[in-house]
């Protein structure tokens, strides 16, 4: 979607008092890495993502690059939701028997590092809670709505079911490829409500974001990248302002 429509997107949401998650996923050598950071952190993006299998120097740079910006915040990707261990073994990760122990190794990068949080899936949100520290993000994205197809995501979760230990869930085609995205959206936020107000002490997001939401100053998104066409604004019943979709 950043490709397609570009900085001027961005902008347009920002300039709107709203808060961009830059899903770019960037896989470089420290210098590049620094300077799409601080490009993002110019265009008054909130959080961006790094690639984490890049190792600690790549995140470190992000890091440092993201300093200039207060409230630009890095999150490291630690294995995509469409990979299995067997993907893994296939690329040469030596000694890794699960995705699940992938996914720790690299959140404990990302926390030396400095990142102040990671991407997991629905499947690995709950183990990185033990490596990181109390403030950092987890987002989880390849969450649907039960009952829907979770399309190319190996390691999903549904909207009733979804991370415990997350800060935030992604969700995309869930909403945005239905016929009513409203009523989906509205469908998704009652689904996380009732999840973090009974044994999840998570927050819930996705790319298209709205600030806190009752009953406990989670966050809720959708993913702007899933959807077919101009991204759209949704809105929900928050006690926050507006949304903003990220871009992947």
């Amino acid at each position: 979607m950043n490709t397609a429509a570009g900085p001027d997107l961005i902008e347009h949401f920002v300039a709107k008092g709203k808060e961009a998650f830059l899903d770019l996923k960037p896989f470089e050598i420290p210098n590049p890495m620094a300077g799409t950071v601080r490009a993002a952190g110019a265009l008054g993006v909130s959080m961006v993502t790094v690639h984490s299998m890049g190792g600690t120097g790549i995140m470190s740079a992000a890091v440092a690059a993201a300093r200039d910006f207060p409230r630009l915040r890095v999150l490291a990707l630690t294995v995509v939701t469409s990979m299995t261990s067997s993907d893994l073994a296939d690329i040469g990760v030596a000694g890794s028997a699960s995705t699940e122990e992938q996914v720790l190794r690299l959140a404990r990068l990302a926390e030396g590092a400095g990142c102040q949080g990671v991407i997991a899936s629905p499947k690995e949100a709950g183990p990185p809670l033990g490596v990181l520290r109390t403030s950092a993000l987890i987002v989880t994205p390849g969450v649907t709505l039960p009952g829907e197809s979770p399309g190319e995501h190996a390691r999903p979760g549904t909207t009733r079911g979804a991370a415990p230990g997350a800060s935030h869930v992604v969700v995309g085609r869930t909403v945005t490829r239905t016929a009513d995205p409203a009523a989906a959206f509205r469908l998704v936020r009652t689904d996380l409500e009732a999840v973090s107000g009974s044994d999840h002490p998570a927050g819930w997001s996705s790319r298209c974001r709205e600030g806190p939401t009752a009953p406990s100053d989670a966050l809720l998104s959708v993913d702007a990248g899933a959807a077919a066409g101009t991204p759209r604004e949704r809105h929900a019943p928050t006690r926050a302002a507006g949304m903003a979709p990220g871009l992947s």
